[in-house]
């Protein structure tokens, strides 16, 4: 099992970065960058990429609405050059608040985008010459306003034609798509003690189509990670996060992760919570949020704990445990776990 990190961006980009960079020596073995509608990732992961010398670096994610798959394909091959071969391609279809709210573009076919911009960056990434017509024409045609372009292969010469595409799904059908094209799968809020009972089905039905050269689907997951006596306290400062997630990412109805807490048994749990966080009472939001959800979701407690907790990871089908530490020592906290994978 791999251990990585979720780049904090909520502050300043550059100290959060020099931060993870400097947990390389640690033991971590890739960091994520959001984006969300805030700092762009391939800025900071290029950064990364620049302060590192072994560590993976990903993007977690980029939507499959503002880049085109050929951008997309460019950027991480521009990554993958600049570090080396260490670059990691998540993608996911966000959400149509920030999709439509930010972005300007119809959340539309979101399932049939990303299986498509999997496969022409796949196909880029192999120098292939691109002439596809689906969701993305390539190139324009003359009946959509095309009058000069050509087929085109990718100018440059990628240090690998394999770069690994994780993506962020979900719902069955997602998970179902990733299980079937992805190298790997990135879920959030993800509790391995009901993981199998919520996606099982899905992933199963994917991996039976899955594409034997792929291998098997690596999975990214995990939480805040504290380790000592007192350790358990630390789970509240989840709260936060899991509210934004079940009570705001998205309006009623159009909410996955309020889908996805309801799936996991906390169907009244996630409906208060959304309640109160679209009407503005973020810290009621969070104090709603199930004591179990938070232990769940996190590996925070005394060491023998916390080993369990990282069993259950494992056994849940994760290869990758995405960790952020909290406390005074993260180097020390990614040293243990490290440890003990």
């Amino acid at each position: 099992m791999e251990l990585s990190m979720m780049l904090d961006y909520s502050g300043d980009p550059r100290r959060a970065a020099d931060a993870a960079a400097d947990l390389e020596a640690a033991g971590l073995d890739a960091v994520w960058v959001a984006e969300a509608w805030g700092f762009d990732a391939p800025t900071i992961m290029g950064y990364l990429a620049a302060r590192t010398e072994r560590m993976k670096i990903g993007s977690a994610i980029l939507n499959v609405y503002s880049r085109t798959p050929a951008l997309i394909a460019q950027t991480a091959a521009g990554l993958d050059a600049m570090s080396g071969g260490r670059a990691l391609l998540g993608l996911g279809a966000s959400g149509p608040q920030v999709v439509e709210g930010w972005h300007g573009k119809p959340y539309d076919r979101p399932i049939g985008r990303t299986r498509e911009t999997v496969e022409l960056c796949r196909r880029i990434w192999r120098r292939e010459t691109i002439d596809h017509h689906g969701i993305t024409d390539m190139p324009l045609p003359a009946d959509k306003g095309g009058r000069h372009g050509k087929p085109l292969k990718m100018l440059t010469r990628p240090v690998r034609a394999d770069i690994p595409v994780y993506v962020a799904a979900l719902g069955p059908a997602n998970v179902r798509m990733t299980a079937e094209v992805a190298d790997g799968w990135l879920p959030t809020l993800f509790v391995p003690e009901k993981a199998g009972e919520v996606w099982g089905s899905a992933l199963a039905e994917g991996t039976a189509l899955r594409a034997p050269g792929l291998g098997p689907l690596r999975t990214v997951a995990g939480g805040l990670l504290a380790i000592g006596a007192d350790a358990a306290a630390v789970r509240d400062l989840a709260r936060p996060q899991i509210a934004l997630y079940v009570g705001g990412m998205g309006a009623v109805g159009k909410n996955f992760y309020n889908d996805l807490a309801v799936a996991y048994g906390y169907g009244d749990a996630a409906r208060r919570i959304q309640e109160l966080y679209l009407s503005g009472h973020k810290r009621d939001a969070a104090a709603a949020v199930p004591d179990e959800l938070c232990e769940l979701t996190t590996l925070c407690g005394p060491e023998s704990y916390v080993r369990e907790r990282v069993e259950s990871f494992r056994a849940a089908g994760v290869t990758m445990l995405n960790v952020t530490p909290v406390g005074p020592e993260p180097a020390k906290s990614i040293e243990t776990l490290k440890s003990w994978l």
